[in-house]
């Protein structure tokens, strides 16, 4: 499996989720040096001539500071307003800080109709083709103020959550690498914070029923991702030959590491035609 991990290291195309739990405090405060030292890691990659697109959380949990919101809203017309004021915060964060590297950024807000119509999915993969070939790192996220397919609980939904758009995102622009960011170390036998013998599941080859027994549904108080919304963006990507790298979060540098080779959070390997 050594070479499974090698293989990170020849990523052409990466694309990184990282969720709202990464980029704020327990308070619910954005955090800023996080934010600022994963737009150096990503800058850094892009200047080795690695094509990167972030998928990032975040704009409600902006938006609930921002607002001075003593908690996460409740109803959706709350989470769209809120989304609203957020998104336009979280973009002017990494706007400054990626300008910082010498790097631009793009937004792309997408929608379940999005990916759901073959015109308008062939529109998404060209916005995101001509970004890329511009040197321009495109940043998306659903588009929570106009959509409630993330901020709703409908079990039918295309993508209602970031780690399933990740993996979305990942199939429209052929990346070769999808890195999940999180506040948990990678995938357990079981939930470590209420299990402490839970292991840490350091490459899974085959997603299976007892895999799947092994994820959680509960999600972090600031995001609305749990560990089974992970896995199964993992079918997702591995669907479409892409691996898939669940780590924690909290030191951005990680994405170094596992782009090194390095044995760090859980590696879902694809099945690639040679």
């Amino acid at each position: 499996m050594n070479n499974a991990r090698a293989r990170l290291g020849n990523a052409k195309r990466l694309v990184v989720k990282v969720g709202t739990s990464t980029l704020t405090y327990e308070s619910g405060m954005i955090n800023l040096g996080r934010i600022e030292k994963l737009a150096r890691v990503l800058s850094d990659l892009a200047n080795r001539g690695i094509e990167i697109v972030l998928v990032s959380s975040g704009a409600i949990g902006l938006g609930t500071a921002k607002l001075k919101l003593k908690a996460r809203p409740k109803t959706v017309p709350e989470k769209q307003a809120a989304a609203a004021v957020g998104q336009g915060e979280l973009m002017a964060l990494y706007g400054k800080f990626f300008s910082e590297y010498s790097h631009i950024v793009g937004q792309i807000l997408l929608t379940r109709d999005i990916v759901e119509n073959l015109k308008g999915r062939q529109n998404a993969i060209n916005t995101f083709e001509s970004l890329i070939k511009s040197g321009v790192i495109p940043i998306v996220n659903e588009n929570d103020s106009v959509s409630i397919e993330e901020i709703t609980t409908d079990k039918n939904r295309v993508f209602g959550d970031n780690d399933t758009l990740s993996a979305i995102v990942s199939g429209l622009v052929g990346a070769d690498l999808l890195i999940i960011l999180s506040d948990i170390d990678g995938f357990y036998s079981g939930d470590p914070k209420r299990n402490p013998d839970s292991k840490l599941i350091s490459v899974v080859e085959t997603i299976d029923e007892q895999l799947e027994k092994c994820a959680g549904g509960e999600g972090s108080s600031r995001g609305t991702g749990g560990m089974i919304t992970k896995l199964n963006a993992a079918k997702v990507a591995l669907a479409s030959g892409i691996d898939v790298v669940i780590a924690n979060g909290s030191s951005p540098e990680i994405v170094l590491d596992i782009i090194g080779g390095q044995n760090k959070g859980t590696l879902f390997v694809a099945k690639r035609v040679v």
